[in-house]
C-alpha cells in the first residue's frame, strides 16, 4: 500500500486569507494523522502566501508520521530544512512567483546544482526526492544527481484521465519501471484526486507515496476532513 501524505498548504491559504489562526494549521496536521494519513507535506514559498516558515518549524514535533517539505532549494529553504530535518525533502523547480508547481526538473541541465543540494541533505540524513516529469533521460540522471526517490509530476495524467486513461497512464508506467530498475523510490503528486487516484495506484505497482493537497482539502469541504482522508486511503488499497 502506498502512503498518503496530505499537503496542508490549502488550509494555511484559508487561514491567511482572513488573518489570525483559524483554521488551525497545526491542529489540522495532528487530526489528519489521527484520521489515518501516513504523512504531512508542506511547501513553504518565499512570499509565505500559505505555509509560513514558522509553521514548518512548529509542525516538526507534531508530525509523528512522515514529514515531507517541498520547495525550491534556495538558501533560505535549505536553511529551514536543515534546521527542521524532516524525513523527506522534495526538490521542486519553482520560480518565486509561480502559482503552483508546473514543471519537473531538467536533471541533465541542473545536475551539478542538484548534486550539491542533495549531498548536503544526505549528510543530514534527510531522504531526497526530485520532482520530475516522464522524461526517461531525466529519471536516469536523477540517479547521477544522488536522489533516493523521484516524485512523478502527474498533472498530464490527471488532465487526460477522462479522455483516455490508458494513454494517460502509459508514460508513467514506463517511467516507474525505469525508476524501479535504477533503484529509485517512486512518489507521485499533482492533481491526483478521488476520481483518478485508484487507477494510477493499480497501474504503478512500485508506488511508495502520493502527496495530495488541493483535491483532498477541497473534497473535505463536502465530505468532512476525517471522511475524506479515509476515502483517499481506500483508493490506495
Amino acid at each position: 500500500m502506498a502512503k498518503l501524505s496530505v499537503n496542508i498548504n490549502k488550509i494555511a491559504t484559508l487561514r491567511n486569507a482572513r488573518g489570525g489562526s483559524i483554521p488551525d494549521v497545526l491542529r489540522a496536521a495532528v487530526d489528519i494523522q489521527r484520521f489515518g494519513a501516513q504523512g504531512i507535506t508542506v511547501h513553504p514559498r518565499p512570499d509565505e502566501r500559505h505555509i509560513r516558515y514558522d509553521d514548518a518549524i512548529q509542525l516538526r514535533p507534531l508530525v509523528t508520521t512522515e514529514y515531507n517539505i517541498e520547495g525550491y532549494p534556495s538558501k533560505e529553504w535549505m536553511d529551514l530544512v536543515l534546521k527542521i530535518k524532516p524525513d523527506q525533502a522534495t526538490l521542486v523547480p519553482d520560480p518565486p512567483g509561480v502559482l503552483t508547481s508546473n514543471a519537473g526538473w531538467d536533471t541533465v541541465k541542473n545536475e551539478s546544482f542538484l548534486k550539491e543540494i542533495i549531498s548536503e541533505l544526505n549528510k543530514n540524513k534527510i531522504r531526497t526526492s526530485v520532482f520530475i516529469e516522464t522524461n526517461l533521460k531525466y529519471i536516469e540522471n536523477a540517479v547521477s544527481a544522488g536522489a533516493e526517490r523521484i516524485e512523478l509530476y502527474t498533472e498530464s495524467y490527471a488532465k487526460n484521465f477522462t479522455i483516455d486513461r490508458e494513454k494517460a497512464i502509459e508514460p508513467f508506467i514506463k517511467s516507474a519501471a525505469l525508476a524501479k530498475h535504477l533503484g529509485l523510490g517512486i512518489n507521485a503528486g499533482h492533481d491526483l484526486s478521488l476520481e483518478n487516484l485508484n487507477y494510477f495506484y493499480k497501474n504503478i505497482p512500485y508506488l511508495e507515496e502520493v502527496s495530495i493537497g488541493h483535491a483532498l482539502i477541497s473534497d473535505a469541504l463536502y465530505y468532512g476532513l476525517e471522511n475524506t482522508v479515509q476515502l483517499y486511503l481506500r483508493q490506495l488499497k
